[in-house]
Parts: structure tokens; C-alpha cells; sequence
């Protein structure tokens, strides 16, 4: 467990866990086993404000979230909360019938600063999946299973999922998936790179998915900030150079006259191991 904790209070949470399993990095587990790890409205708004938090958390690197349980990552929106709604069973204030801008769970449209890695216990269906698109990383557990189901159910994916998934998979693989409905496997995904590696188990997952954490966590707060904004700038805009621009003009003065970047250099030449500041780009 974490010896370094945050210097700053977290949100209150009551649909998520927070933990501190290794220095600087945090753990959200989604705690709703019994609901299948579906996130009701109150939960989006919820992980909004942590994943806000932990971007602005000195003592904080990087973030996994993972489910509660052994059957499901997350089963997607509270349809029987909704299905109440609906029904006029019950009353909800409309301003609250909404996802943060950061999208569904707070990670499915994110832009952020700090990496997220998703550590998939079960299924991830409809959010879920799109939750898992929207992160950096990805470790799946075995038997793990990933979908877009709405179109079986009448509905659409809003929450960023069908774009982003043609980015990573091209279009062809994208359309069947989601104008099927029909999940796929964690080996299957492996294959079309929407999981970076499937741990040996499933009691494995969340460890599997801290080993990434943890070499994250070892390199410059600094630099981890700037080159994963390169990269999100790339897939976002789809232009290598425009992405590079962009990137280049919003943190690269930042980052050279940082104090990492001076320890790293003076690290390297005096042949020790970096001791790295908290980030403040």
C-alpha cells in the first residue's frame, strides 16, 4: 500500500471506493456489485469530480479503475434508475440528469491531464465499454467481454464510444460491433489492440493493471502530462503535425523550465535515480 498520501481531500463518494494501493496512484473501484456496476446519475457526477480531484492532486500520478466483484467492470447506465424516471416512480432534480463533460463515469469523453488505466474485471458493456475507450490503458481480465448493446435495445451510444472506437479499430470492425450488438472477447480485443495485455487471471487484474501504474508513476509527473496530451491530441484530431502544434504550444516552455525536467538531466549525468517534484503544469 501507498506510503505517500494526498496532500489535498477527496470528494465525498458514496457510489465509488478510493484507495491508494502503490505512491502516487489511485484506485476507484465502481461499488455497485449488486447493480452490476451500473452507474446511476448521482455516480457520474460523482466520478467527475474525482477524476477532477486527482488531476489536481500534487501526491498523484496516475488512476486505475476497476469494478467491485468478479462479473462486471460496469453494465453501463442504471436502466432501472432510469426506467423509474421514466415511469415518473421517481422524482429527479432534471439538472442532475446529466454526465459531467468529462462523459459518462467522468472518463468517457475526458481530456484530463493524468493518465487512466482500466483494469476490466467482467463485462464492460455500453458505458462501460465506453468508459474503457476513453481511458489511456487497458488490462482485461480473461474473461472479460466488451459491447456497445444499445442498438439491440433501441438506443444509441452518446457518451463518445462509437467515434472513438473507429479510431482505434477502423471502421469495418467498429460498425459490427455496434450495429450488432454482439460483445467481444478479451482475447479478441487483445488482437485489435483495445487491451495493452489480459492478466493471468481474473483475482489479477487490478495487479496486473498497478504494474503499468507503477512505471508510470516512476518517470517525470511532468513529462507524463505532456506526452500523454500529445498523444490524446493525436487521436482526437487526427493530425500527427496539427497534434504535435498543439501540444508544443501549450506545455513545451512549461516543461522545459520545470524542475523535473532540470533533475532529470542532472539524474542522468550524475548516473542516480531521478527524485522527482510534484508536477505543476
Amino acid at each position: 500500500m501507498s506510503t505517500t498520501k494526498p496532500q489535498t481531500t477527496p470528494p465525498q463518494t458514496s457510489h465509488v471506493l478510493l484507495s491508494y494501493p502503490a505512491d502516487y496512484v489511485l484506485l476507484v473501484t465502481i461499488n455497485r456489485e449488486r447493480q452490476m456496476n451500473s452507474i446511476p446519475f448521482e455516480g457520474h457526477i460523482e466520478m467527475g469530480q474525482v477524476f477532477d480531484w486527482f488531476d489536481a492532486e500534487p501526491n498523484l500520478r496516475v488512476a486505475i479503475v476497476t469494478g467491485a466483484g468478479k462479473k462486471s467492470f460496469c453494465a453501463g447506465q442504471d436502466l432501472i434508475e432510469l426506467g423509474k424516471i421514466r415511469s415518473g416512480q421517481l422524482k429527479v432534480n432534471p439538472g442532475l440528469m446529466r454526465h459531467p463533460l468529462s462523459g459518462f463515469g467522468g472518463l468517457s469523453r475526458r481530456q484530463g491531464k493524468k493518465p487512466v488505466i482500466a483494469a476490466v474485471n467482467g463485462f464492460a458493456l455500453g458505458g462501460g465499454f465506453e468508459i474503457v475507450l476513453g481511458c489511456d490503458m487497458v488490462v482485461a481480465a480473461p474473461g472479460a467481454t466488451f459491447g456497445l448493446p444499445e442498438a439491440l435495445r433501441g438506443i444509441f451510444a452518446g457518451a463518445g464510444g462509437p467515434p472513438r472506437l473507429v479510431r482505434n479499430v477502423g471502421i469495418p470492425v467498429a460498425s459490427e460491433m455496434a450495429l450488432t450488438g454482439k460483445p467481444i472477447t478479451a482475447h479478441r480485443a487483445k488482437e485489435l489492440n483495445l487491451v495493452n495485455r489480459i492478466s493471468p487471471s481474473q483475482d489479477t487484474v487490478v495487479d496486473e493493471a498497478l504494474k503499468l501504474a507503477n512505471d508510470i508513476a516512476a518517470i517525470s509527473p511532468d513529462a507524463a502530462i505532456v506526452t500523454r496530451a500529445a498523444l490524446k491530441e493525436a487521436w482526437e484530431t487526427g493530425s500527427v503535425e496539427r497534434a504535435t502544434q498543439l501540444t508544443i504550444e501549450q506545455y513545451n516552455g512549461k516543461l522545459q523550465a520545470s524542475e523535473n525536467a532540470l533533475e532529470g538531466l542532472k539524474a542522468f549525468a550524475e548516473k542516480r535515480k531521478p527524485s522527482w517534484k510534484p508536477s505543476k503544469l
